[in-house]
């Protein structure tokens, strides 16, 4: 496979984004980002302190920066983006220009049950009960469907495995 230089994960909270991309990065000897990861790193602060302190709107314009930092790196990286990521500013298309986005799509329900018990940590979930986190991952999907469809992969499943993408990128270069 020749050099790829970024390969970023789209897909809702829940769809494996973080734990595929580590293992995607071992198997193509590329770096690894979660891009919340390095937006904590960056602010000093977690996603749900950004959320809670200033917000979703001051959140996404960090988060826009962020990504832009990351897209100027000139190394090959398997990018891990938050959910909600390509949905906000032209973040889908400044994806799409700078590497290859692969969608994980899973339905609501694999999604509600892999959530169920991460709700903690994840900001805009943490106080639903199970029907109200099914309902919203319902009508997230929804609205921001349109955005992880214009990925260049979906793969779509109940299990997606690093084996898929590989499969996948490997038709693609």
């Amino acid at each position: 496979m020749k050099d790829l230089a970024k390969i970023y994960l789209v897909g809702f909270m829940g769809s494996g984004k973080s734990t595929l991309g580590k293992q995607l990065a071992n198997k193509l000897d590329m770096g690894f980002l979660d891009l919340d990861s390095f937006i904590e790193e960056r602010e000093g602060k977690t996603v749900q302190e950004l959320f809670d302190q200033h917000g979703e709107v001051y959140f996404r314009e960090v988060e826009k920066k962020a990504l832009q930092t990351i897209i100027e790196k000139k190394e090959s990286l398997v990018v891990a983006l938050g959910g909600g990521t390509p949905c906000f500013h032209d973040n889908m298309e400044m994806i799409n220009q700078s590497g290859i986005s692969v969608y994980l799509k899973y339905n609501s329900g694999i999604l509600a049950a892999r959530l169920k018990n991460a709700k903690i940590e994840r900001p805009l979930i943490k106080d639903k009960s199970e029907v109200e986190l099914l309902s919203f991952i319902e009508s997230k999907l929804d609205e921001r469907e349109q955005f992880y469809c214009q990925s260049h992969i979906t793969l779509e499943g109940d299990n997606i495995k690093s084996k898929d993408v590989m499969d996948l990128l490997e038709k693609m270069v």
